[in-house]
């Protein structure tokens, strides 16, 4: 076998290589760490912001308690909003909850049908009159 064939081959190899690899880009999930509104999230930033920094001047961060069968939050006031679990590692897992405090400002959620592992709590509330955000890494077991 001569040179030419040898570079012949050597160049089919890698112009292969290239050619699966591209395939294999297309067919791949898309990117998680890209949100689909993204835009949307951008022109709300400033009030995300100032919400999370209502709650660093109140100090009105709930306490959370995992416990082997609820998640307690405990807050200051009575508090109405939302609750989304986020999974990281899986956005089909992901789990958005309606609050209202019971008479101890208490919110219970239920950990039936909530996987074990780390997931991120994000908590919108609204509390005599003033809008809270507050975004929390927790680790369920």
């Amino acid at each position: 076998m001569n040179w030419g064939t040898k570079l012949m081959i050597g160049m089919l190899c890698f112009m292969s290589f290239i050619v699966v690899l591209g395939v294999l880009m297309f067919n791949s999930k898309t990117d998680a760490l890209v949100d689909n509104d993204y835009y949307e999230k951008g022109l709300n930033y400033d009030k995300d912001y100032n919400r999370k920094e209502q709650v660093k001047i109140d100090d009105a961060a709930p306490i959370i308690e995992i416990t082997t069968d609820n998640i307690l939050l405990t807050f200051k006031n009575k508090a109405e909003g939302s609750i989304k679990l986020v999974r990281n590692s899986d956005k089909r897992m992901d789990k958005n909850i309606t609050m209202l405090t019971d008479a101890a400002n208490v919110v219970k959620i239920p950990l039936q049908g909530i996987e074990k592992g780390q997931w991120r709590l994000i908590i919108s509330w609204t509390s005599e009159g003033l809008d809270y955000l507050n975004e929390q890494e927790i680790l369920i077991k």
